[in-house]
């Protein structure tokens, strides 16, 4: 987890900086396969969060469906689509960082934790967290991101009316 957020930490030094990022390890050997960051407004597109784009990366990458034997790190819980998407593609665990509620505090979150998606699924998934929760939520409390997140207000507001 440590690595992941000194990885997701060195946007905050770009000019779009995000506080999501999501790492795919190899559950057994703690092997990283890859790590990616949301990616919403560069591409235009609202999945386009760091654990989806991890998931869609890694089964090309692996040329699979199924990451059955890897584990998923987030720096913030995984949000209900996010956590179906882990669901369906078979990994074994989730470990997060920062909630779902410290994400709301800077962003619009749908609120339902990720223990319950994983609950209400017949399909198994261990769920996680907080994993190092004050070192996860310091992404989203950073200068540079809090200048972003004002930024972002505005931009759903000229979408919205447009």
């Amino acid at each position: 987890m440590a690595a992941l957020i000194a990885f997701t930490a060195r946007s905050l030094q770009t000019e779009n900086p995000r506080p999501f990022g999501a790492a795919i390890v190899r559950t057994e050997s703690g092997e990283l396969l890859l790590r990616a960051l949301n990616n919403v407004a560069k591409e235009f597109d609202p999945s386009s969060h760091a654990e989806v784009r991890a998931i869609r990366l890694s089964t090309r990458r692996l040329k699979t469906l199924s990451l059955a034997g890897y584990t998923l790190y987030t720096t913030c819980e995984p949000c209900p689509m996010c956590m179906s998407a882990a669901l369906w593609a078979g990994l074994d665990r989730i470990v997060y960082g920062a909630t779902i509620a410290d994400a709301n505090r800077h962003c619009k979150q749908i609120l339902v934790p990720a223990a319950e998606v994983a609950a209400r699924s017949d399909m198994k998934c261990i769920v996680d967290g907080p994993v190092l929760r004050d070192e996860c939520y310091a992404l989203f409390t950073h200068p540079q991101m809090l200048r972003a997140f004002r930024t972002w207000q505005t931009r759903r507001r000229k979408f919205a009316i447009a």
